[in-house]
């Protein structure tokens, strides 16, 4: 089919569905109908959807960890742990490499030598290899709702054994998961795919299966201005409404100046309905997810606590409708299921203890109204350049520079876009590329940046980005020259 935003056709998607379940031999158990009748014994504690409509309802932050290894036994004895010790309001399945790069006989091997070796030789859960009947081992086994994390370019069989192994909560989307995680996969083949996972959600959606999908807001994860994430959800969530999907949870990674990142989560949830309903799509439940620090970790495991305590301040005050909780660990690597369970109890602390309070910081509206008028300005030539499709309107905008992802490894990303921190520490444009912003939004940020460089008595330049790529790891927000302030 030539790529548009349109609802994929039964007939079509039939047609691809019979190619994608023969790509592994499990794709043979998948069964639509016997798989909605799953769903629909399930209790309504198990819904992903249902948990996140209620704490969106009653205002409070759900926390959720990411946490995955290659066997059954130990996926369930880890995610009950993190249900019981931790205090996660809601689950996570983490899916392996070799499966993200759909290569399951890899995949397959790595399960075989986890249980000669006695220990997880996967940084993940191969769900594909397992099969229906293995996703479900886990669903039966907690009483917590559990989503489906990964970072796959093509993940349609991934999806299928999923759903139908009752997972009821799915990551990623056509730009997220390729231009940050993939070198050579062009635009129009991940949209595609990702439509296919989005019609079988829909489908799941009209046999009274409630399935959420989530587009993957931190993107490279580093210095990511809001206005760039929001627009890549906002799209992510159009693509995924046109095929179907009625929850949709859009999110954003946390930039670490307290009143940017709360004025990014306003805006996030405004921003998707305001799209949603320029395009007819107002049955659709957003909500929204903050991701604590996604960049570098302070090896120091007190000085780590502190940083997952600002994220877990962040995203109370922001009234996100979940928090995604990093480890203690982060910079030593896979975390231990204890790690993990510590940061998960310091999350839900802070988040009890400000769940009351907000911001009133008086410089909140002025920075919720920068992303509105920057994210407008990205989305609305997406839309022009697709001549209203915003499918066609996403791949010529990366072809054009006006998406563009700071540090994406995809050949497809133009990479021109130079993110820097101003004096406070909230994140500018240091150069735009091709992206077109408002001329008076381009002198605000040099502006911004220009006081920084003021203050450090330098110019500002490319050393100031590598300078603040690394500065949290260092135990500092903003990176300074050691003869400044």
């Amino acid at each position: 089919m030539d790529l548009q935003n349109k609802r994929i056709t039964d007939a079509e998607f039939q047609k691809i569905r019979e190619e994608v379940l023969i790509q592994w031999p499990t794709g043979r158990d998948v069964d639509f109908d016997e798989a909605i009748a799953y769903h629909k014994s399930m209790p309504q504690h198990k819904i992903f959807s249902k948990k996140l409509e209620e704490a969106k309802k009653q205002g409070i932050t759900l926390i959720q960890p990411r946490a995955g290894v290659a066997l059954i036994k130990d996926q369930i004895e880890l995610l009950t742990y993190l249900q019981d010790k931790g205090e996660a309001d809601l689950l996570p399945t983490t899916i392996d490499s070799y499966t993200r790069q759909n290569r399951y006989q890899e995949a397959e091997n790595g399960i075989r030598e986890s249980f000669r070796e006695r220990r997880s030789m996967l940084n993940g859960f191969p769900a594909v290899n397992h099969g229906v009947a293995g996703c479900r081992q886990l669903i039966d086994n907690l009483n917590t709702p559990i989503q489906v994390r990964h970072g796959t370019p093509d993940a349609r069989l991934l999806t299928e054994i999923c759903y139908a192994g009752g997972f009821t909560s799915y990551e990623g989307g056509g730009i997220s998961y390729n231009l940050p995680y993939a070198k050579n996969v062009p635009m129009e083949k991940t949209i595609r795919d990702w439509q296919y996972v989005d019609r079988l959600t829909g489908m799941y959606e009209e046999a009274g299966v409630s399935i959420n999908r989530e587009p993957y807001g931190p993107l490279t994860g580093t210095l990511v201005p809001p206005c760039i994430s929001h627009a890549v959800a906002v799209i992510e969530a159009l693509l995924a409404a046109e095929q179907g999907v009625r929850s949709i949870t859009v999110g954003y990674g946390q930039c670490g100046n307290l009143v940017q990142d709360v004025a990014a989560i306003k805006t996030l949830e405004e921003l998707t309905d305001e799209y949603l309903a320029k395009y007819g799509h107002n049955d659709v439940v957003v909500t929204t997810v903050f991701h604590q620090w996604m960049g570098g970790f302070p090896q120091d495991e007190a000085k780590a606590f502190g940083v997952i305590s600002w994220g877990s301040a962040t995203a109370a005050l922001s009234k996100a409708t979940k928090v995604i909780v990093k480890t203690p660990h982060e910079a030593a690597g896979v975390p231990t299921m204890e790690a993990n369970a510590q940061g998960l109890r310091c999350t839900k602390q802070l988040i009890t203890m400000l769940s009351d309070q907000t911001c009133t910081a008086n410089t909140l509206e002025m920075e919720m109204e920068v992303i509105r008028r920057e994210t407008r300005s990205l989305l609305d030539k997406c839309i022009e350049l697709g001549n209203g499709d915003i499918a066609i309107g996403v791949v010529r905008a990366v072809q054009a520079g006006v998406i563009d992802i700071p540090f994406a490894p995809s050949r497809f990303n133009a990479g021109r876009m130079l993110p820097a921190r101003d004096n406070n520490g909230a994140i500018r444009i240091l150069d735009p590329g091709n992206m077109p912003l408002p001329k008076d939004m381009l002198d605000f940020n040099r502006q911004m940046i220009e006081e920084r460089a003021k203050v450090e008595k330098r110019k500002a330049s490319f050393q100031m980005v590598i300078d603040d790529v690394y500065a949290i790891s260092k135990g500092r927000l903003v990176g300074r020259p050691q003869n400044s302030r």
